[in-house]
């Protein structure tokens, strides 16, 4: 790793291995990132992100050492220590790209919380009452309640409602990719799962083991609909 050490024809041979192995490393991670920010309720912290370079620093290192070892000075007498290998290399190449990468998720990660409020709705409600944003697919399902709409969403993976005062109506014309299965209830096809029959009557069964009413007028209509979404 000491770059002084190298011929001209080495450097082309070894350092694009030790870039290969930090991008190897750093894609290895990713999949425990996302099952981190899983665990997590879908929530990202501080906490999270430098465990994540810490692991990925542990990794990166101990790779980049095999190759050292085993490819750049396999059978030499004299390698350089671990101890060496760390406070003289490891680390001043760390304070150069940690800085580098941590910038770049950064910008990364706020440049998709932009895209994904740009892909959000909005449940309006009457007057100054309280409004809903949501991505569509957070949305399972709404149904009528007075002069209310009562909405069932996903919160990360957790299920939430919140009553907004509107009608179902007025919801169901600002959202046609909502499926109208009953005079007090809409759903978002996106959360079907299965159709249940109990004493003559339809029902269908959504995520978070929502149940919602199917009426005469409506059962064609649905029929339709989630048969063309499920094919």
């Amino acid at each position: 790793m000491d770059v002084n050490e190298f011929s001209d024809q080495e450097k082309l041979i070894y350092l694009p291995l030790y870039g290969l192995i930090t991008g190897i490393s750093y894609l290895c991670f990713l999949p425990f990132q996302n099952w981190l920010y899983k665990k997590n309720r879908l929530q990202w912290h501080l906490i999270h992100e430098l465990l994540f370079l810490l692991v990925f620093v542990v990794i990166s290192m101990t790779f980049a050492r095999l190759l050292y070892l085993y490819v750049i000075v396999y059978g030499e007498p004299n390698p350089y220590t671990l101890g060496y290998h760390i406070t003289s290399i490891f680390l001043p190449a760390l304070t150069v790209i940690l800085p580098i990468l941590s910038i770049g998720r950064f910008a990364f990660g706020k440049y998709k919380d932009k895209k994904l409020e740009e892909q959000k709705i909005e449940i309006q409600g009457e007057g100054n009452y309280e409004s809903l944003r949501l991505l569509m697919n957070d949305l399972i399902s709404i149904q009528s309640s007075d002069n209310y709409v009562e909405v069932f969403y996903l919160d990360g993976n957790e299920l939430k409602k919140i009553l907004i005062r509107n009608t179902l109506s007025k919801v169901a014309d600002s959202f046609p990719h909502l499926l109208r299965t009953h005079r007090g209830f809409i759903i978002n096809p996106f959360h079907f799962k299965s159709w249940k029959t109990e004493k003559g009557k339809q029902f269908l069964q959504l995520s978070q083991s929502i149940e919602v009413p199917i009426s005469k007028t409506y059962l064609e209509d649905v029929k339709a609909q989630l048969l063309s979404t499920t094919e």
